[in-house]
Formats: structure tokens, sequence, C-alpha cells
């Protein structure tokens, strides 16, 4: 359920609970149900309260883990950087620390010439515009 549909309906809720209260003496018999909506009220409050405390907890936790993987990216790049100063770019020893050697650039291939088409043909001009 939707935020803003909970808030409507314990609205109402409390409104109904509120006008069977004061209309007690002409409906006894919903007392005891009256009672049960307030409790659940009430709990539905307090869940509401821990679940909004647990979600700004978690976009915290959030931002903290995402500077953790910030950090852990630049330490592990200058790690590897030191790595490839130690053994050299191409040296096999690399692939031990999960980094590929490097072993050249693969030949290109030759691009594909389209065929070049002949420049269309100029209107030929008609010889009844042309003054006499």
């Amino acid at each position: 359920m939707r935020r803003d549909r909970i808030g409507e309906s314990t609205r109402g809720w409390q409104r109904l609970t509120a006008s069977v209260a004061a209309n007690e003496a002409d409906l006894p018999n919903l007392a005891e149900h009256r009672n049960r909506l307030a409790s659940l009220l009430e709990l539905i409050e307090n869940l509401t309260l821990q679940q909004s405390a647990l979600n700004a907890s978690k976009q915290e936790t959030t931002s903290n883990l995402q500077d953790a993987l910030a950090e852990a990216h630049t330490v592990a790049d200058f790690l590897r950087t030191g790595v490839r100063l130690k053994y050299g770019k191409s040296s096999q020893k690399l692939v031990e620390f999960g980094i590929r050697p490097f072993r050249g650039r693969a030949p290109q291939p030759e691009p594909d010439h389209p065929e070049v088409e002949a420049p269309p043909a100029e209107v030929a001009a008609d010889s009844t515009d042309q003054p006499a």
C-alpha cells in the first residue's frame, strides 16, 4: 500500500473510531471492535515511524557503502598500477593479479570501400527557355 493511501486510510479509521465512541450508547455491540481498531491504529502509527527510521538508516548505509566502494576502486587501481610498474605491462605475471597483459594491438581489418556512385547527371536545359 502506498504511503499516501496509508495516511488516507488511517485518517478515515480515526474518524470512524471517534464517531463510534461518540455514539457508544447507540452502538454498545461495536465497542470491542472499536477498541481493536484503535489498537491497530496505534500499531500502524508505530510501524510507520519505525519504517521511516529504517528508511533513513538505509539511506545512510547506502551512502556509506557507495563511499567505501569508490575508495576501494581507487585503492585497487593504485595496486594494479603498482603491479604493472613492477612487472611490466606485457608480463604474464600480471595474470596472477587478475590483470590482462598488453599483447599488442590486434590487426585492424581493411575497411570496406563502398563503390563510389557517379554524380547525378545535370538536367539538360530546355531549349524553349533559352533566348533566341
